[in-house]
């Protein structure tokens, strides 16, 4: 028999300010956050929220199942 495979929750990220340094910049580029308002879905993983957690103040991030 096979098992299923449970959903992971993922978080719903947006982009709401814009980031003032390079390395703030580099973080928010490299999880897809290209411009404002721009919406990603990612997985909740410990990888993902370390990079939220480098740039929360200029995000709002919801969870979801």
């Amino acid at each position: 028999m096979a098992t299923k495979k449970k959903k992971e929750h993922e978080l719903v990220v947006t982009l709401v300010k814009r980031p003032s340094t390079e390395k703030l910049r580099k973080v928010a580029w490299s999880m897809g956050l290209r411009r404002m308002n721009d919406t990603k879905r990612f997985p909740d993983r410990p990888e993902i929220r370390g990079m939220i957690f480098a740039v929360k103040h200029l995000l709002t991030v919801t969870e979801e199942r």
